[in-house]
């Protein structure tokens, strides 16, 4: 504690003290040590696998499988009563037509997906107004898949896809880790669009084959669907191809719009890249210094230093300090700048 009343520097105790203290035997540059809640590195090791293959820690998956699950739940719902419903109302949907159930979720597909493509339209006021509805929640329904579901099975093939470019590599377990979270953004955006190829691939050929149509409006029914324009002209005719297009449609929308997504993750993320790069190689002047010192002693701590770049950055704001802020404030109980065991239990009695 400071016996004079001054205050010390921000986040003056982040520099470990056992480094202050043995000054004289410490190298010349100094550095930061590791906090002891942080993984050590034998437990980073402990998740690769002997043969090279990469692997998350199981715990992640844990965290995210409840959410695939929710999402599932939601569109099996989604698709369930939108199938009942249509079905019931089979008689007021008019086109081509196959099998009721497979037609009534055929249509709550199309639906839903904003594919429209006209082969079945209602021809009542209800069934119309009832429609209206099913396609707002299934907009909504789609959103969450493409943060939830989409997401995590592209994260899934991170690593292969990261061992398959770095082939030529001889490049070691850390290096490849590294390599995955520096370049995450990009390897997702690879992944979306092979599988989006992949889809599209299987539903060209698919349309040839039992769809019976030539390449070229293959292509075309294939562009249409997957981009949700559904001009209408050319669709899944048959029994066998709607039954196909249920998931298929579903699918190969969601992946264009994941593309869409990860495409402008990487425009954003470079962009950020490029700040940082700025903000770390340009010249510290005297006014840098004088908006850094926080507390306005007229020196700069490392604490200090390092909460100025990140500002610079973008990574935080000063109203992410001030929170932060109120909350050392709270628990500093003697006013005296700094944490300690005593302080912590004051507080704690104080709430």
């Amino acid at each position: 504690m400071a016996s004079n009343g001054a205050k010390q520097p921000l986040l003056s105790g982040l520099l470990d003290s056992t480094v202050q203290s043995n000054s004289a035997q410490a190298p010349s540059k100094r550095r930061f040590r590791r906090v002891k809640s942080a993984p050590a590195a034998e437990f980073i090791l402990s998740d690769v696998c002997s043969d090279r293959t990469l692997q998350h820690p199981e715990s992640i998956f844990r965290k995210i499988e409840p959410s695939i699950r929710n999402v599932a739940i939601l569109l099996a719902g989604y698709l369930g009563v939108g199938t009942m419903c249509f079905y019931i109302f089979r008689d007021d949907i008019e086109g081509t037509k196959t099998n009721p159930i497979l037609d009534a979720m055929y249509f709550s597909v199309v639906t839903m997906t904003t594919v429209g493509y006209g082969d079945l339209v209602p021809n009542t006021a209800f069934v119309k107004m009832l429609a209206c509805v099913f396609v707002f929640t299934g907009v909504a329904i789609v959103g969450l898949i493409l943060s939830k579901a989409a997401d995590y099975l592209v994260e899934k093939q991170e690593i292969m896809l990261v061992e398959a470019l770095n082939k030529h590599k001889k490049m070691g377990q850390l290096e490849t880790m590294k390599d995955i979270e520096t370049n995450r953004v990009r390897y997702k955006c690879y992944l979306a669009m092979g599988i989006l190829s992949l889809l599209m691939m299987v539903g060209t050929i698919f349309l040839l084959n039992i769809e019976k149509m030539d390449m070229i409006d293959a292509v075309y029914c294939v562009c249409s669907t997957v981009t949700t324009l559904g001009f209408g002209d050319e669709s899944f005719s048959t029994r066998t191809g709607r039954a196909f297009g249920i998931v298929w449609i579903l699918i190969s929308t969601l992946g264009l719009g994941q593309v869409f997504l990860y495409v402008a993750e990487v425009f954003t993320e470079t962009r950020q890249r490029a700040l940082v790069n700025w903000v770390l190689t340009r010249k510290t002047t005297n006014e840098d210094l004088e908006a850094a010192d926080i507390d306005n002693n007229g020196v700069v701590g490392a604490a200090e230093f390092i909460l100025y770049k990140l500002k610079e950055m973008g990574k935080i704001t000063e109203d992410d300090i001030s929170i932060v802020m109120e909350e050392f404030e709270k628990l500093d109980v003697d006013e005296s700048g700094t944490l300690s065991v005593s302080d912590l239990v004051l507080a704690q009695s104080k709430r």
